[in-house]
């Protein structure tokens, strides 16, 4: 009860006090075993600059330090935004922000609620004080719930993969590469609205401004993402069932006439959701509501595929050479190293990419990967070496130029893996890491 009374007197007036900076909204019910993203509206911002932002499970008055509003018990912070994750703007004299809750957030306020607090913790941004204004703190409280459709609706993973499988595809000119799906986790229940758009060779690659969901800009730069080429639209409602996977485009609309590299774009609508609207008259920063369904606090993924003239297979001339240093041929690796392909470039040739490929024996292909033309090393995902077990495994390395076709090829090197690995050694080797919310 104490704390209930604590809440009502910190919060309620600093958000009625005229001039001072408010939020919509101002509670939000999250998902109580999953990361959660909420689109917030700020106004009032005279005088004010908007820097850090905490989760807490309590407030203090922030007026003992010469403040005003309530900002976090400092016992009670259960983490703070990261910068990476941080997609707030500022626009004349409002402030929008994307509230992506990391699932490690959710489960210290989960544990709290174990040990007997409230089901309830809070979201603090602080405004820096200019011109001698005080620095002023701004609460939403967040309601732990069981998720279902009284949770904003809003994209907390995504990730495309081509027949199942992370590989980058090349394919030969007028081949279609396999087929495209998006594996989806979310909150709430909305429509997913969206369109496949590709970025075809040649092309300026998109930006992470354009990569973002609509939903997740402010409502003057929604519209202002550049498009590419459509390649087909959905429209589909999500039940409140958190996983959905996203068929892709038709195979036969995917372009591959030309040599280069391709970009599959996943492009992602806002939807009309009442738990994800935010009122700016209620927060001071204009007039209307903006629907942000579908809101995500990370940039959506891009799905790459390389039309070249000899497909993925067949050796082409090279203008230079690749010196592979490492493992050497027939080595035997021990148990709980990883399998580290190192090399040198030898010639003149320039590469933009480095393909590595690693097949087993027999010639199956098990992994492929595409590193930056400044690598010199990769390793490979611990469970290769597991899935061929003891037996052998070769690997190559390809240049490849910016518009996919080949610079220079290594030969092939035969490398028998051990049965078993541990977690990877320390290193800097260069690997792909899928785009998603915080953790």
């Amino acid at each position: 009860m104490r704390r209930a009374l604590l809440i009502a007197s910190f919060v309620t007036p600093a958000a009625s006090v005229a001039g001072q900076v408010r939020v919509n909204p101002t509670g939000v019910s999250v998902a109580d075993m999953s990361p959660t993203t909420v689109f917030l509206s700020y106004g009032g911002l005279r005088n004010k600059r908007p820097a850090e932002a905490y989760w807490c499970g309590e407030l203090l008055a922030a007026a003992a330090g010469g403040g005003i509003g309530s900002r976090c018990d400092p016992a009670t912070i259960y983490g703070r935004l990261p910068a990476r994750y941080d997609l707030s703007q500022l626009s004349g004299g409002a402030f929008t922000d994307v509230m992506s809750i990391p699932a490690s957030v959710v489960r210290a306020a989960y544990q709290a609620a174990v040990r007997g607090a409230t089901s309830t913790f809070f979201y603090v941004r602080r405004f820096e004080g200019l011109v001698g204004a005080p620095d002023e703190y701004v609460a939403v409280t967040c309601r732990l719930t069981g998720g279902g459709a009284r949770v904003p609706f809003s994209l907390t993973d995504v990730r495309l993969q081509f027949g199942g499988d992370d590989a980058l595809p090349f394919i030969a000119p007028g081949e279609s590469p396999p087929s495209i799906t998006a594996r989806i986790t979310y909150t709430g229940t909305g429509r997913l609205v969206g369109r496949w758009e590709v970025v075809l060779p040649g092309e300026e690659p998109p930006a992470a401004h354009d990569l973002l969901t609509e939903g997740s800009l402010p409502s003057e730069e929604r519209g202002s993402q550049r498009r590419f080429t459509q390649l087909d639209r959905f429209n589909v409602f999500l039940p409140p069932d958190g996983r959905v996977t996203l068929p892709g485009p038709n195979l036969r609309v995917l372009p591959s006439n030309i040599d280069g590299m391709y970009r599959v774009l996943l492009r992602i609508e806002a939807t009309d959701d009442r738990e994800n609207d935010s009122d700016l008259s209620g927060a001071g920063a204009g007039t209307g509501v903006v629907h942000s369904g579908a809101v995500a606090g990370f940039p959506l993924p891009v799905l790459r595929y390389v039309v070249a003239g000899d497909g993925a297979r067949t050796p082409v001339a090279t203008a230079g050479g690749l010196r592979l240093l490492g493992p050497a041929e027939g080595d035997t690796l021990a148990a709980g190293v990883p399998i580290t392909a190192r090399w040198m470039p030898s010639g003149a040739a320039v590469s933009d990419f480095y393909r590595v490929d690693f097949e087993s024996s027999d010639g199956a292909q098990l992994w492929s990967a595409l590193v930056p033309g400044i690598a010199r090393r990769y390793e490979a995902p611990p469970w290769l070496a597991e899935r061929v077990r003891a037996r052998e495994i070769r690997w190559r390395v390809t240049g490849l130029a910016a518009d996919g076709t080949h610079t220079a090829t290594s030969p092939w090197r035969s490398t028998r893996a051990a049965a078993t690995l541990s977690a990877p050694a320390p290193g800097t080797s260069v690997r792909a890491t899928p785009t998603g919310p915080p953790q």
